[in-house]
């Protein structure tokens, strides 16, 4: 499936979400990995009150990040080879120069630290990501 119909299936399951009566209105994006590229690819689409991204793709432009509505909680491994020290630091900075909310978080491990069916999971890492994103949630989303 092409990216431009994936895009357009995440941005009709949020605004599925915005409305749905047993909600307060307010949407919130996550994922990991893939999924973590995806959580922000899918709050680009259908700006969202919230994004978390577990070590995913944030190869993006300032430009690329204007349609961003909520702020941006990452999770990122400095030890990770693909969604390295340097991406990190340039969707950083790109989130800066687009004037917008990030909160970067570096743990000391490697790719999927979170992912407990992970030869590399780090449990100790796992449980203090998990505890700022459901503080993060619970800021942003009510």
């Amino acid at each position: 499936m092409p990216n431009d119909q994936r895009t357009a299936i995440v941005a009709a399951w949020a605004d599925w979400l915005r409305k749905h009566p047993q909600g307060n209105g307010k949407v919130a994006t996550a994922g990991f990995c893939f999924g973590g590229a995806w959580s922000l690819i899918a709050s680009l689409a259908r700006p969202v009150d919230a994004t978390v991204i577990y070590y995913g793709n944030v190869a993006k432009t300032a430009d690329d990040l204007k349609p961003l509505a909520g702020p941006v909680l990452g999770h990122f491994a400095p030890q990770d080879q693909n969604i390295n020290k340097a991406m990190v630091d340039g969707f950083t900075a790109a989130m800066q120069a687009a004037g917008k909310s990030l909160e970067a978080r570096r743990y000391d491990a490697k790719h999927g630290f979170a992912n407990p069916t992970a030869a590399l999971y780090d449990a100790e890492d796992t449980k203090l990501a998990q505890e700022r994103t459901l503080a993060f949630l619970k800021k942003h989303l009510g």
